[in-house]
């Protein structure tokens, strides 16, 4: 059994109608798996608003009253520049506590669903931001929901918890919350900061004192291709697991790594996202019992990629095989009006526009030699 976590107070986390982060992908998602009638009305999970005791259980206080002042314009300018508040990347909104704190609080249902035994697995795809910091807004979030439910985990249920990172940004505010900690794993495959924020997760960050080798990073080069990015993912991941010997995943599944995406330089298609849960699925069963709790993330093109791969991820959970062909004339009809964008007709669409890097070749000995030097850790 499966757990889908939805509630429309999730889609008020929205900064402006002009800002990258829009949460109709998560609408677009669920709309998806309701007309290829495989999510229904009996699988989903009301969310809930987290309370700030459990926020708490990460950020400090004195961030939370400031995020709450924030949200009703009486935050001064100083003040929100020292909480990162109000930046270009997470300005403020009205309500934005109350909409952030439902985020939070619909990952710590999922973890609920799991961790109790009422299902094996569970998502709450409108969540998965992972840049948050104890004290700080950063990357378009302002309560890092990952790293509170870690914690959560942690406290309530005494699970050790194997976080996996798919986002191409590196997630910087979940390693950095635990990076000291010898019962949490924090492992991200993401483009390598040269290039990109937050220019973080390099390999020689593996977690200090009682948490050392308890983080991996696998910082794959600009216009990374599906082959490589799979080898990498497969290989290191199974070796984490085998390492660590998780109680529980947590799975952050960005939609950015796409060659579609456009704040990022991945080269990517949709046959990454359709591997990359039932890889983590598969480790799941393996070492956890089944226990895994998935989130969603980054994912900038909004109509053509998102839907598309976060469906992949309650299909994973289901065990339905991946689909190919067409997609529900009807999803179309409904949402084409809602775009500029032409939507994709069949599940494979974005290989039409593909074309290899020239430097594929290049490319993949590359991070071949960063695997290698990973994983020499582990081993």
């Amino acid at each position: 059994m499966s757990g889908y976590v939805y509630s429309g107070e999730l889609l008020k986390y929205r900064f402006s109608d002009q800002h990258p982060f829009n949460q109709m992908r998560f609408l677009l998602t669920t709309d998806l798996l309701k007309k290829m009638g495989v999510l229904t009305e009996d699988e989903i999970v009301p969310g809930r608003k987290a309370t700030d005791e459990e926020l708490a259980l990460i950020h400090h206080q004195d961030y939370i009253e400031a995020v709450k002042l924030a949200g009703q314009n009486q935050l001064p300018t100083d003040k929100c520049e020292s909480y990162g508040l109000n930046s270009p990347d997470t300005p403020n909104f009205s309500g934005m506590h109350d909409s952030a704190a439902w985020l939070v609080g619909s990952t710590l249902t999922a973890c609920d669903i799991v961790m109790t035994g009422a299902a094996a697995r569970a998502c709450n795809i409108g969540g998965g931001l992972h840049h948050g910091f104890r004290g700080r807004a950063s990357g378009f979030c302002i309560y890092n929901d990952s790293a509170v439910a870690i914690q959560y985990m942690k406290q309530k249920y005494g699970a050790r918890v194997l976080y996996v990172d798919t986002d191409a940004h590196h997630g910087d505010g979940v390693q950095f919350s635990f990076y000291d900690d010898q019962d949490v794993f924090t492992y991200s495959i993401h483009e390598t900061g040269r290039y990109l924020f937050p220019g973080t997760g390099n390999i020689n960050e593996k977690g200090e004192g009682e948490g050392y080798l308890c983080s991996m990073n696998l910082p794959v080069d600009a216009y990374t291709e599906d082959e490589s990015f799979l080898e990498c993912f497969q290989q290191s991941l199974a070796v984490a697991c085998r390492f660590f010997k998780p109680d529980v995943i947590l799975s952050q599944n960005g939609a950015d790594a796409h060659y579609l995406d456009p704040l990022t330089h991945l080269h990517c298609t949709h046959r990454i996202f359709e591997q990359i849960p039932r890889i983590v699925k598969s480790l799941a069963d393996e070492y956890c019992g089944g226990r895994w709790v998935a989130v969603g993330g980054g994912g900038y093109n909004i109509f053509q990629v998102a839907p598309l791969a976060w469906s992949q991820v309650w299909l994973a959970m289901k065990e339905i095989d991946i689909p190919t062909g067409e997609l529900p004339a009807d999803w179309i009809e409904k949402w084409q009006p809602e775009t500029k964008l032409e939507l994709p007709l069949t599940w494979d669409a974005d290989l039409r526009g593909y074309q290899e890097i020239p430097r594929r070749a290049e490319i993949t000995e590359k991070n071949q030699v960063m695997l290698e030097r990973v994983i020499q850790h582990y081993e």
